[in-house]
């Protein structure tokens, strides 16, 4: 339940921010606005206020502003609110105003978390528990949080990634853990489950793991104004990371399998809200700067970069390309979409039999 209430979160918050974006552009230069919907039919709430009709679908995986004359197929009669009857520049905003909007809030949620909370440091010599998973190897072994893991079989751990490292190679076998608990040394055989990784070539593997998280020594406090240098910076990492992902991607130096889609999305978001509310923020403004990155690409028709690029074609050309050619593309951007849909929604269920 945790998983599905933080992925309708993370999704809505998403799309109403791409959507505004569209919305409040297409108001500013004139273009009419038909429907505003957050999700996919069937509608859960609908009221029409003025001209646009607001509405809240009841299928959490999108959503869309209708504009008037926006589509190939619409009736146009050259009115001067009719999305085909304005200039290049106020075309070109609409469209790329839902992908800023997704890079703005990216930029916005980091430096919330470096302003309000700060980033969390650790130490690199010391493993102290932080959180023990419930109904995992570590708890029923007995380990607490703010417990020190001092050996693995027998070899001293020097840090937190020492210790995973060890445990990542047994996979429900036995592991002798030792631990600091106040004046206590504890030791005992602990039977690893098994988790889910993926490899460098994008396979889910099985690894072992006792259900563990290291405490944070501290959190680093930062002011306003290198709070919001720090998440614009943030932001742009992660954009320049999806793009090097998407190049290595189109040129096969990266499996298909390490593409996420919305059970992934779910299954993390839930993962993300068990640790707090910060972590949860902090994967939402990975996945909106994923987006805004994703969204305006000029690969998928039906996209806003596939649209812009249209657009950009008609600049050049001095005409819009034929009824004919826009539906035409309209639909293998649907074919597109759907296929894409396909392939992560079967990474996703492969991570989820990996990790049972």
């Amino acid at each position: 339940m945790l998983a599905l209430v933080s992925f309708v979160f993370v999704l809505g918050v998403l799309i109403f921010f791409h959507e505004l974006g569209h919305f409040l552009v297409a108001k500013k230069v004139g273009i009419g606005v038909e429907r505003f919907s957050l999700f996919f039919p069937p509608n859960i709430v609908s009221r029409k206020i003025g001209e646009t009709t607001y509405c809240i679908g009841s299928i959490p995986l999108g959503g869309y502003v209708k504009m008037v004359g926006e589509n190939p197929d619409d009736e146009t009669v050259g009115a001067s609110n009719e999305f085909t009857s304005k200039p290049f520049l106020s075309r070109a905003a609409v469209l790329i105003a839902g992908p800023f909007m997704n890079y703005i809030l990216a930029i916005g949620l980091l430096t919330g978390i470096y302003y309000f909370v700060g980033i969390p440091y650790y130490s690199p010599d010391r493993v102290v528990i932080g959180e023990v998973s419930q109904d995992s190897p570590a708890s029923r072994a007995g380990l607490q949080q703010d417990d020190q893991i001092i050996a693995v079989n027998g070899q001293p751990i020097t840090g937190f990634e020492s210790m995973r490292n060890v445990i990542k190679e047994v996979i429900e076998k036995p592991v002798q853990v030792t631990w600091v608990r106040g004046m206590d040394t504890l030791s005992t055989g602990i039977v690893t489950r098994k988790g889910e990784s993926i490899d460098e070539k994008g396979n889910p593997i099985a690894v072992g793991e006792i259900g563990v998280s290291q405490k944070a020594s501290g959190y680093q406090e930062f002011g306003l104004v290198e709070s919001i240098s720090n998440g614009f910076i943030t932001t742009h990492v992660i954009v320049w990371e999806t793009l090097k992902f998407l190049k290595q991607l189109i040129s096969f130096q990266v499996s298909a399998k390490m593409i996420g889609g919305p059970l992934f999305i779910a299954q993390q978001s839930g993962k993300e809200a068990r640790r707090g509310l910060p972590w949860l923020l902090f994967f939402m403004a990975q996945v909106s700067a994923n987006l805004a990155v994703l969204n305006i690409q000029p690969i998928i028709p039906i996209l806003d970069g596939g649209q812009l690029l249209f657009l950009i074609i008609e600049k050049i050309r001095g005409a819009p390309l034929s009824i004919k050619a826009r539906i035409a593309a309209q639909y293998f951007g649907i074919l597109a979409v759907l296929s894409l849909i396909l392939v992560v929604t079967y990474n996703d269920i492969l991570r989820l039999v990996a990790g049972n």
